[in-house]
Protein backbone atom coordinates (compact mmCIF):
# COMPACT_ATOMS: atom_id res chain seq x y z
CA UNK A 1 0.00 0.00 0.00
CA UNK A 2 2.80 2.44 0.88
CA UNK A 3 4.57 1.63 -2.40
CA UNK A 4 1.39 2.42 -4.34
CA UNK A 5 1.10 5.78 -2.56
CA UNK A 6 4.71 6.59 -3.46
CA UNK A 7 4.25 5.60 -7.09
CA UNK A 8 1.08 7.65 -7.57
CA UNK A 9 2.30 10.72 -5.71
CA UNK A 10 4.17 12.56 -8.53
CA UNK A 11 1.30 12.33 -11.06
CA UNK A 12 -0.52 15.56 -11.89
CA UNK A 13 -4.20 14.79 -11.37
CA UNK A 14 -7.25 16.99 -11.66
CA UNK A 15 -10.97 16.36 -12.06
CA UNK A 16 -10.33 15.36 -15.69
CA UNK A 17 -7.37 14.56 -17.90
CA UNK A 18 -4.51 12.22 -18.59
CA UNK A 19 -3.27 12.27 -15.00
CA UNK A 20 -6.48 10.61 -13.86
CA UNK A 21 -6.16 8.03 -16.65
CA UNK A 22 -2.55 7.28 -15.71
CA UNK A 23 -3.58 6.84 -12.07
CA UNK A 24 -6.28 4.37 -13.10
CA UNK A 25 -3.82 2.50 -15.32
CA UNK A 26 -1.56 1.92 -12.31
CA UNK A 27 -4.44 0.79 -10.11
CA UNK A 28 -5.48 -1.53 -12.95
CA UNK A 29 -2.15 -3.34 -12.58
CA UNK A 30 -3.38 -4.53 -9.16
CA UNK A 31 -7.13 -4.91 -9.69
CA UNK A 32 -8.98 -5.00 -13.03
CA UNK A 33 -10.91 -1.80 -13.67
CA UNK A 34 -13.78 -0.95 -15.96
CA UNK A 35 -13.05 2.59 -17.13
CA UNK A 36 -15.87 4.96 -18.09
CA UNK A 37 -15.48 8.12 -20.17
CA UNK A 38 -18.30 10.69 -19.94
CA UNK A 39 -18.13 13.40 -22.64
CA UNK A 40 -17.80 17.10 -21.96
CA UNK A 41 -21.20 18.75 -21.92
CA UNK A 42 -23.07 15.72 -20.57
CA UNK A 43 -25.77 16.75 -18.13
CA UNK A 44 -25.23 14.99 -14.80
CA UNK A 45 -27.99 15.80 -12.32
CA UNK A 46 -27.79 19.59 -11.89
CA UNK A 47 -24.23 19.76 -13.24
CA UNK A 48 -22.52 19.53 -16.63
CA UNK A 49 -19.31 17.58 -17.31
CA UNK A 50 -16.60 20.23 -17.82
CA UNK A 51 -13.93 20.53 -20.45
CA UNK A 52 -10.92 18.29 -20.03
CA UNK A 53 -7.73 19.83 -18.68
CA UNK A 54 -4.22 18.66 -19.44
CA UNK A 55 -0.83 20.23 -18.84
CA UNK A 56 2.61 19.59 -20.27
CA UNK A 57 4.86 22.12 -18.56
CA UNK A 58 4.72 25.35 -16.59
CA UNK A 59 7.26 27.70 -15.07
CA UNK A 60 8.21 31.18 -14.01
CA UNK A 61 11.75 32.22 -15.04
CA UNK A 62 13.73 35.13 -13.63
CA UNK A 63 15.90 37.50 -15.65
CA UNK A 64 18.78 35.00 -15.54
CA UNK A 65 16.61 32.31 -17.13
CA UNK A 66 16.36 30.21 -13.95
CA UNK A 67 13.05 28.59 -13.13
CA UNK A 68 12.03 30.08 -9.80
CA UNK A 69 8.72 28.21 -9.96
CA UNK A 70 8.75 24.88 -11.77
CA UNK A 71 5.86 22.50 -12.45
CA UNK A 72 8.52 19.84 -13.10
CA UNK A 73 9.40 19.80 -9.40
CA UNK A 74 5.82 19.29 -8.25
CA UNK A 75 2.36 19.52 -9.81
CA UNK A 76 1.34 21.62 -6.81
CA UNK A 77 3.28 24.55 -8.27
CA UNK A 78 0.49 25.17 -10.80
CA UNK A 79 -3.09 25.97 -9.89
CA UNK A 80 -5.29 23.20 -11.25
CA UNK A 81 -7.27 24.02 -14.38
CA UNK A 82 -5.05 27.02 -15.18
CA UNK A 83 -5.65 28.35 -18.68
CA UNK A 84 -2.64 28.65 -21.03
CA UNK A 85 -0.31 31.58 -20.43
CA UNK A 86 2.78 32.73 -22.29
CA UNK A 87 4.49 36.09 -21.86
CA UNK A 88 6.67 38.39 -19.84
CA UNK A 89 5.37 40.41 -16.93
CA UNK A 90 6.60 42.34 -13.94
CA UNK A 91 6.46 40.98 -10.43
CA UNK A 92 3.61 43.38 -9.66
CA UNK A 93 1.62 41.98 -12.59
CA UNK A 94 2.48 38.42 -11.61
CA UNK A 95 1.80 38.73 -7.88
CA UNK A 96 -2.05 38.43 -8.03
CA UNK A 97 -1.53 35.00 -9.64
CA UNK A 98 0.86 33.72 -6.95
CA UNK A 99 -0.52 31.72 -4.01
CA UNK A 100 1.29 30.95 -0.77
CA UNK A 101 0.60 30.18 2.89
CA UNK A 102 1.86 32.97 5.16
CA UNK A 103 1.00 30.89 8.24
CA UNK A 104 3.02 27.92 6.89
CA UNK A 105 5.81 29.76 5.08
CA UNK A 106 7.83 26.68 4.11
CA UNK A 107 4.96 24.84 2.39
CA UNK A 108 3.44 24.99 -1.08
CA UNK A 109 -0.38 25.12 -1.10
CA UNK A 110 -2.77 23.14 -3.29
CA UNK A 111 -5.10 25.39 -5.30
CA UNK A 112 -7.55 24.86 -8.15
CA UNK A 113 -9.38 27.12 -10.58
CA UNK A 114 -12.27 24.82 -11.45
CA UNK A 115 -15.12 26.30 -13.50
CA UNK A 116 -13.44 29.67 -14.02
CA UNK A 117 -11.07 30.95 -16.67
CA UNK A 118 -8.06 31.74 -14.51
CA UNK A 119 -4.46 30.76 -13.96
CA UNK A 120 -1.95 30.77 -11.15
CA UNK A 121 1.17 29.39 -9.54
CA UNK A 122 1.75 28.13 -6.00
CA UNK A 123 4.96 28.48 -4.01
CA UNK A 124 6.09 28.74 -0.43
CA UNK A 125 5.69 32.10 1.24
CA UNK A 126 9.43 32.20 1.86
CA UNK A 127 10.05 31.78 -1.87
CA UNK A 128 7.46 34.42 -2.68
CA UNK A 129 9.06 36.95 -0.33
CA UNK A 130 12.48 36.25 -1.86
CA UNK A 131 11.42 37.15 -5.41
CA UNK A 132 13.09 40.42 -6.45
CA UNK A 133 11.34 43.08 -8.50
CA UNK A 134 11.81 42.79 -12.24
CA UNK A 135 10.42 40.98 -15.24
CA UNK A 136 9.63 37.30 -15.34
CA UNK A 137 8.95 34.90 -18.17
CA UNK A 138 5.68 33.10 -17.46
CA UNK A 139 4.47 30.01 -19.24
CA UNK A 140 1.68 27.49 -18.64
CA UNK A 141 1.48 24.92 -21.42
CA UNK A 142 -2.04 23.64 -20.74
CA UNK A 143 -5.14 22.79 -22.77
CA UNK A 144 -8.83 23.07 -22.01
CA UNK A 145 -10.74 21.18 -24.67
CA UNK A 146 -13.84 19.09 -25.10
CA UNK A 147 -12.95 15.66 -23.82
CA UNK A 148 -14.15 13.42 -21.03
CA UNK A 149 -14.53 12.94 -17.32
CA UNK A 150 -12.95 9.59 -16.47
CA UNK A 151 -13.88 7.28 -13.64
CA UNK A 152 -13.43 3.56 -13.03
CA UNK A 153 -15.09 0.70 -11.17
CA UNK A 154 -13.95 -2.62 -9.80
CA UNK A 155 -16.63 -5.10 -8.79
CA UNK A 156 -16.20 -8.11 -6.53
CA UNK A 157 -19.39 -10.04 -7.36
CA UNK A 158 -21.44 -11.61 -4.61
CA UNK A 159 -24.25 -14.10 -4.51
CA UNK A 160 -26.64 -11.17 -3.96
CA UNK A 161 -27.24 -8.03 -5.98
CA UNK A 162 -27.13 -6.03 -2.74
CA UNK A 163 -24.03 -3.82 -2.90
CA UNK A 164 -21.40 -2.32 -0.66
CA UNK A 165 -20.08 0.87 -2.28
CA UNK A 166 -16.51 2.00 -1.58
CA UNK A 167 -15.70 5.40 -3.10
CA UNK A 168 -12.27 7.06 -3.42
CA UNK A 169 -11.54 10.37 -5.15
CA UNK A 170 -8.80 10.57 -7.78
CA UNK A 171 -8.54 14.27 -8.56
CA UNK A 172 -5.89 15.75 -6.27
CA UNK A 173 -2.19 15.88 -7.22
CA UNK A 174 0.67 15.15 -4.84
CA UNK A 175 -1.51 14.72 -1.74
CA UNK A 176 -0.42 11.39 -0.31
CA UNK A 177 -2.64 11.06 2.75
CA UNK A 178 -5.67 13.07 1.69
CA UNK A 179 -6.14 11.23 -1.62
CA UNK A 180 -3.71 8.39 -2.27
CA UNK A 181 -3.89 6.54 1.04
CA UNK A 182 -7.60 5.90 0.52
CA UNK A 183 -6.96 4.60 -2.99
CA UNK A 184 -4.19 2.30 -1.72
CA UNK A 185 -6.29 0.84 1.11
CA UNK A 186 -9.34 0.35 -1.12
CA UNK A 187 -7.23 -1.37 -3.76
CA UNK A 188 -5.77 -3.79 -1.21
CA UNK A 189 -9.21 -4.50 0.24
CA UNK A 190 -10.47 -5.35 -3.25
CA UNK A 191 -7.49 -7.70 -3.77
CA UNK A 192 -8.17 -9.51 -0.52
CA UNK A 193 -11.89 -9.86 -1.13
CA UNK A 194 -11.20 -11.34 -4.57
CA UNK A 195 -8.97 -14.05 -3.06
CA UNK A 196 -11.74 -15.36 -0.81
CA UNK A 197 -14.81 -17.44 -1.52
CA UNK A 198 -17.54 -15.49 -3.29
CA UNK A 199 -19.03 -13.05 -0.78
CA UNK A 200 -22.74 -12.77 -0.18
CA UNK A 201 -22.75 -9.04 -0.90
CA UNK A 202 -21.41 -7.45 -4.08
CA UNK A 203 -18.59 -4.99 -3.38
CA UNK A 204 -18.34 -2.09 -5.84
CA UNK A 205 -15.22 0.10 -5.74
CA UNK A 206 -15.49 3.46 -7.52
CA UNK A 207 -12.46 5.64 -8.29
CA UNK A 208 -13.59 9.06 -9.51
CA UNK A 209 -12.90 12.76 -9.06
CA UNK A 210 -14.41 14.37 -5.98
CA UNK A 211 -17.89 15.92 -6.14
CA UNK A 212 -18.37 16.01 -9.92
CA UNK A 213 -17.22 12.37 -10.06
CA UNK A 214 -19.71 11.04 -7.53
CA UNK A 215 -22.42 13.23 -9.08
CA UNK A 216 -21.59 11.75 -12.48
CA UNK A 217 -21.60 8.19 -11.10
CA UNK A 218 -25.01 8.77 -9.51
CA UNK A 219 -26.36 10.24 -12.75
CA UNK A 220 -25.04 7.33 -14.80
CA UNK A 221 -26.32 4.70 -12.35
CA UNK A 222 -29.70 5.94 -11.18
CA UNK A 223 -31.30 2.60 -12.03
CA UNK A 224 -28.92 0.70 -9.76
CA UNK A 225 -28.51 2.95 -6.71
CA UNK A 226 -31.29 1.08 -4.91
CA UNK A 227 -28.86 -1.85 -4.70
CA UNK A 228 -26.50 0.13 -2.47
CA UNK A 229 -27.25 -1.18 1.02
CA UNK A 230 -24.03 0.02 2.65
CA UNK A 231 -21.38 2.51 1.57
CA UNK A 232 -18.18 4.29 2.57
CA UNK A 233 -16.21 7.20 1.24
CA UNK A 234 -12.56 6.53 2.07
CA UNK A 235 -9.94 9.27 2.38
CA UNK A 236 -7.15 10.50 4.68
CA UNK A 237 -6.52 6.85 5.51
CA UNK A 238 -2.77 6.79 6.17
CA UNK A 239 -1.78 9.38 8.78
CA UNK A 240 -0.95 8.34 12.36
CA UNK A 241 -4.05 9.99 13.85
CA UNK A 242 -6.98 8.12 15.34
CA UNK A 243 -9.73 6.79 13.12
CA UNK A 244 -12.80 8.99 12.61
CA UNK A 245 -16.15 7.90 11.23
CA UNK A 246 -18.81 10.34 10.06
CA UNK A 247 -22.23 8.71 10.01
CA UNK A 248 -24.53 8.70 7.02
CA UNK A 249 -27.43 11.14 6.83
CA UNK A 250 -29.64 8.38 8.20
CA UNK A 251 -27.49 8.13 11.30
CA UNK A 252 -28.56 4.61 12.25
CA UNK A 253 -27.91 2.66 9.05
CA UNK A 254 -26.24 -0.73 9.37
CA UNK A 255 -22.97 0.76 8.08
CA UNK A 256 -23.09 3.39 10.85
CA UNK A 257 -23.70 0.74 13.51
CA UNK A 258 -21.14 -1.66 12.05
CA UNK A 259 -18.37 0.96 12.09
CA UNK A 260 -19.25 1.98 15.63
CA UNK A 261 -18.99 -1.66 16.69
CA UNK A 262 -15.67 -2.29 14.94
CA UNK A 263 -14.10 0.96 16.12
CA UNK A 264 -15.11 0.40 19.74
CA UNK A 265 -11.90 -1.57 20.39
CA UNK A 266 -9.69 1.23 18.99
CA UNK A 267 -9.06 4.86 19.74
CA UNK A 268 -11.59 6.62 17.54
CA UNK A 269 -14.16 9.36 17.13
CA UNK A 270 -17.73 9.12 15.84
CA UNK A 271 -19.34 12.17 14.26
CA UNK A 272 -22.84 12.90 13.06
CA UNK A 273 -23.55 13.66 9.41
CA UNK A 274 -22.74 17.14 8.14
CA UNK A 275 -23.47 18.19 4.53
CA UNK A 276 -19.89 19.39 4.15
CA UNK A 277 -16.82 17.34 3.43
CA UNK A 278 -16.31 14.70 0.76
CA UNK A 279 -18.57 12.71 -1.54
CA UNK A 280 -20.75 11.32 1.23
CA UNK A 281 -22.75 14.54 0.88
CA UNK A 282 -23.64 13.60 -2.71
CA UNK A 283 -24.66 10.04 -1.83
CA UNK A 284 -26.59 11.34 1.19
CA UNK A 285 -28.39 14.12 -0.69
CA UNK A 286 -32.13 13.89 0.11
CA UNK A 287 -33.18 12.48 -3.26
CA UNK A 288 -30.84 9.50 -2.88
CA UNK A 289 -30.39 9.29 0.92
CA UNK A 290 -28.03 6.35 0.57
CA UNK A 291 -26.48 4.77 3.68
CA UNK A 292 -22.97 6.06 2.97
CA UNK A 293 -20.59 7.33 5.66
CA UNK A 294 -17.07 8.75 5.62
CA UNK A 295 -14.08 6.91 7.10
CA UNK A 296 -10.85 8.81 7.68
CA UNK A 297 -8.10 8.93 10.20
CA UNK A 298 -7.50 12.64 10.92
CA UNK A 299 -10.40 14.28 9.02
CA UNK A 300 -9.87 16.53 6.04
CA UNK A 301 -8.82 20.03 7.00
CA UNK A 302 -7.80 19.00 10.53
CA UNK A 303 -4.16 18.00 10.03
CA UNK A 304 -1.65 20.79 9.36
CA UNK A 305 -0.29 19.14 6.21
CA UNK A 306 -3.74 19.13 4.55
CA UNK A 307 -3.69 20.54 1.00
CA UNK A 308 0.00 21.41 1.20
CA UNK A 309 3.29 20.01 -0.03
CA UNK A 310 3.80 18.48 3.43
CA UNK A 311 1.11 15.91 2.59
CA UNK A 312 3.79 13.72 1.05
CA UNK A 313 4.47 9.98 1.41
CA UNK A 314 6.42 10.58 4.63
CA UNK A 315 3.14 11.49 6.33
CA UNK A 316 1.66 8.10 5.45
CA UNK A 317 2.71 5.25 7.73
CA UNK A 318 2.52 1.55 7.06
CA UNK A 319 0.99 0.94 10.50
CA UNK A 320 -1.82 3.40 9.81
CA UNK A 321 -2.55 1.86 6.40
CA UNK A 322 -2.67 -1.62 7.95
CA UNK A 323 -4.97 -0.42 10.72
CA UNK A 324 -7.39 1.25 8.32
CA UNK A 325 -7.43 -1.87 6.17
CA UNK A 326 -8.10 -4.05 9.23
CA UNK A 327 -11.09 -1.88 10.15
CA UNK A 328 -12.48 -2.25 6.64
CA UNK A 329 -12.01 -6.02 6.68
CA UNK A 330 -13.72 -6.32 10.06
CA UNK A 331 -16.55 -4.09 8.88
CA UNK A 332 -16.96 -6.19 5.74
CA UNK A 333 -17.28 -9.27 7.97
CA UNK A 334 -20.07 -7.64 9.98
CA UNK A 335 -21.92 -6.60 6.81
CA UNK A 336 -21.48 -10.05 5.29
CA UNK A 337 -22.48 -12.11 8.30
CA UNK A 338 -25.11 -9.93 9.96
CA UNK A 339 -28.34 -11.92 9.86
CA UNK A 340 -31.53 -12.47 11.84
CA UNK A 341 -32.20 -15.99 13.10
CA UNK A 342 -35.11 -17.90 14.59
CA UNK A 343 -34.55 -20.27 17.52
CA UNK A 344 -36.19 -23.58 16.56
CA UNK A 345 -36.29 -24.78 20.20
CA UNK A 346 -37.47 -21.60 21.95
CA UNK A 347 -39.27 -23.21 24.90
CA UNK A 348 -36.65 -23.55 27.59
CA UNK A 349 -32.98 -23.91 26.92
CA UNK A 350 -32.21 -26.64 24.38
CA UNK A 351 -30.03 -29.57 25.39
CA UNK A 352 -26.65 -28.69 23.89
CA UNK A 353 -24.64 -31.73 25.00
CA UNK A 354 -26.16 -34.35 22.66
CA UNK A 355 -25.72 -31.88 19.81
CA UNK A 356 -21.98 -31.62 20.43
CA UNK A 357 -22.16 -27.93 21.41
CA UNK A 358 -20.22 -28.07 24.68
CA UNK A 359 -16.53 -27.23 24.49
CA UNK A 360 -16.49 -26.65 20.74
CA UNK A 361 -13.12 -25.14 19.76
CA UNK A 362 -13.55 -21.57 18.57
CA UNK A 363 -17.13 -21.29 19.87
CA UNK A 364 -17.80 -19.24 22.99
CA UNK A 365 -20.40 -20.86 25.28
CA UNK A 366 -21.89 -17.54 26.41
CA UNK A 367 -22.17 -16.46 22.78
CA UNK A 368 -24.15 -19.64 22.08
CA UNK A 369 -26.57 -18.81 24.89
CA UNK A 370 -27.01 -15.19 23.87
CA UNK A 371 -27.66 -16.09 20.24
CA UNK A 372 -30.18 -18.71 21.28
CA UNK A 373 -31.93 -16.32 23.63
CA UNK A 374 -32.22 -13.39 21.24
CA UNK A 375 -32.85 -15.31 18.03
CA UNK A 376 -36.56 -14.60 18.02
CA UNK A 377 -36.78 -13.38 14.44
CA UNK A 378 -36.51 -9.78 15.67
CA UNK A 379 -32.84 -9.39 16.61
CA UNK A 380 -29.93 -9.51 14.17
CA UNK A 381 -26.42 -10.52 15.18
CA UNK A 382 -25.51 -6.84 15.11
CA UNK A 383 -28.36 -6.14 17.53
CA UNK A 384 -27.07 -8.89 19.80
CA UNK A 385 -23.50 -7.58 19.65
CA UNK A 386 -24.66 -4.07 20.53
CA UNK A 387 -26.78 -5.32 23.42
CA UNK A 388 -24.31 -7.75 24.93
CA UNK A 389 -20.94 -6.17 24.15
CA UNK A 390 -19.70 -9.53 22.86
CA UNK A 391 -17.40 -9.58 19.83
CA UNK A 392 -19.30 -9.93 16.58
CA UNK A 393 -17.06 -12.76 15.29
CA UNK A 394 -17.86 -14.80 18.42
CA UNK A 395 -21.59 -14.35 17.89
CA UNK A 396 -21.29 -15.18 14.19
CA UNK A 397 -19.34 -18.37 14.98
CA UNK A 398 -21.99 -19.33 17.54
CA UNK A 399 -24.76 -18.78 15.00
CA UNK A 400 -23.00 -21.01 12.48
CA UNK A 401 -22.57 -23.78 15.06
CA UNK A 402 -26.20 -23.56 16.16
CA UNK A 403 -27.43 -23.57 12.58
CA UNK A 404 -25.35 -26.64 11.76
CA UNK A 405 -26.85 -28.35 14.82
CA UNK A 406 -30.37 -27.59 13.61
CA UNK A 407 -31.22 -25.14 16.38
CA UNK A 408 -31.40 -21.96 14.27
CA UNK A 409 -32.99 -20.97 11.00
CA UNK A 410 -31.84 -17.84 9.18
CA UNK A 411 -34.75 -15.47 8.67
CA UNK A 412 -32.84 -13.11 6.43
CA UNK A 413 -29.80 -10.87 6.21
CA UNK A 414 -30.28 -7.51 7.89
CA UNK A 415 -29.25 -4.99 5.23
CA UNK A 416 -31.64 -2.40 6.69
CA UNK A 417 -32.47 -0.28 3.74
CA UNK A 418 -30.86 1.20 0.70
CA UNK A 419 -31.96 3.08 -2.35
CA UNK A 420 -33.70 6.43 -2.84
CA UNK A 421 -35.72 7.95 -0.01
Amino acid sequence: MKALVERLHPICRSMTGDGVRRTLEIINERIPLQVHEVPTGTRVLDWVVPQEWNIGDAYVKNAAGRRVIDFGRSPLHVMGYSVPVSGTMSLDELRPHLHSLPDQPDLVPYRTGYFRQDWGFCLSDNELRALPSGDYEVRIDSTLTDGHLTYAEHVVPGTSDDEVLIFCHTCHPALANETLSGIAVATELARRLARRAMPRLTFRFVFAPAAIGSITWLAMNRERVARVKHGLVLACAGDPGRLTYKRSRRGDAVIDRALALVLASREHELRDFLPLGYDERQFCSPGFNLPVGLLTRTPNGEFPEYHTSADNPDLVTEDALRDTLAVLEETAQVLEENATYLNLEPYGEPWLGPRGLYGVPGVDHLALLWVLNLSDGQHSLLDIAERTGMPFPALSAAARALSTAGLLKEEGNDAQGGGPG
